[in-house]
């Protein structure tokens, strides 16, 4: 995340109420979005969610639509998990690969009806996502770019149902899955999404009805939380962050995000190479790292066993519920380390000890 903001970066609808509220504003994926917020900050916006209630605006997320007839079966065929095993009314994280397994993207699928497909990627892979989809849409489907149509928030933490159910919002269907309804007269999608390990709900609304939905959320006493409490909160979980911990050099085997492959699909983009790569093993294996010494990890630090350097951070933070320092590490696996072993971390020339773990370094009830 880089503090530096210009003029080219877009901003959200809510962009106003944002500085209102004292918001320090930070450059992310070409969206102008709030890092945190006057009075308390990340540590408290963080708190709020792992114990009450927070909204984040994450109206940055790209928004696309595929529609025509065979259109789920499209993006079957182009995006790795399987959506055979979902049916309209849900959703499915899922990855875009390049045909050599490296990943484009990662992102959620809603499931509308077998000719209708919205899909919600990254902020800055929203364009080559729709690209790529559009180069190899059969006839009669149709890919549109819907990135500043809609706006999206996110309500997490254990209070989450409450204050949805003030408000008059449906809040007891499955996770990953959607409801389309209303608030007052704007048309918001519910679904029980989240990237906080929490038990939450992400709202898409149209980008004009956006400041209705979150004045109606801050009315009900709910925290508003940055990118700041949003990065440290996923860090906790171990959720990856495409760019860092995915890329198109780091593939989902490396990942360990295989769980969001459809092996058993005849096609999709990066098939063959990801099917290889399974075959023989990952040489590099996304592990987590909870420090045991004094230092907070960041991305692109040195890891070493043994005095000999076997991979380098992708993530790493101050983890706020544990009040520990915590890192996802890309480790190589002829290295042999296994859960528990210590390793050590180059934090700016520094070498600090840490355990190998399998995250999430902190529990929750997601589901």
């Amino acid at each position: 995340m880089s503090g530096e903001v210009t003029d080219a970066l877009f901003r959200s609808p809510l962009h106003e109420r944002h500085v209102a509220l004292g918001a320090k504003f930070a450059a992310f994926g070409g969206w102008e979005m709030p890092l945190e917020y006057a009075g308390g900050g990340v540590l408290r916006e963080h708190a709020s969610v792992r114990e009450g209630v927070g909204a984040f605006d994450v109206s940055h997320l790209g928004k696309a639509r595929v529609r025509g007839a065979g259109a789920a079966e499209f993006v079957n065929s182009c995006l790795t998990n399987d959506l055979g095993r979902i049916k309209p009314g849900q959703a499915q994280y899922t990855l875009c690969c390049a045909e050599d397994g490296g990943v484009v993207d990662d992102l959620i699928a809603y499931l509308i009806a077998d000719d209708e497909v919205f899909l919600i990627p990254n902020a800055a892979n929203t364009a080559e996502v729709v690209r790529r989809l559009a180069a190899a849409a059969p006839e009669g489907v149709t890919i549109s770019d819907e990135h500043q149509m809609y706006a999206v928030l996110a309500v997490q933490g254990p209070r989450s149902v409450e204050a949805l159910t003030h408000l008059g919002l449906p809040t007891g269907h499955d996770y990953m899955s959607f409801v389309q309804t209303g608030l007052g007269e704007a048309d918001v999608i519910v679904c029980r999404t989240g990237y906080t390990g929490e038990h939450g709900y992400e709202l898409v609304v149209a980008s004009d009805d956006a400041v209705t939905v979150w004045d109606s959320l801050v009315a009900e006493g709910v925290q508003p939380c940055g990118l700041g409490a949003r990065d440290t909160l996923r860090t906790e979980m171990g959720y990856p962050l495409h760019g860092q911990d995915l890329s198109r050099e780091i593939t989902p085997v490396q990942a360990r995000s295989g769980w969001a492959v459809g092996w058993d699909k005849p096609a999709f983009w990066g098939r063959d190479a990801l099917l290889a790569e399974k075959a023989v093993g990952a040489r590099r294996t996304l592990r987590g790292l909870e420090l045991t010494g004094r230092g907070i990890p960041r991305g692109h630090m040195t890891v070493y066993a043994g005095g000999q350097a076997i991979g380098e951070t992708t993530s790493g933070t101050f983890s706020p519920t544990r009040k520990v320092g915590i890192a996802l590490a890309l480790l190589d696996t002829a290295a042999g380390v296994a859960d528990g072993d210590v390793v050590e971390i180059d934090i700016r020339g520094r070498k600090v000890e840490a355990r190998v773990t399998r995250p999430p370094f902190v529990q929750t009830s997601v589901r």
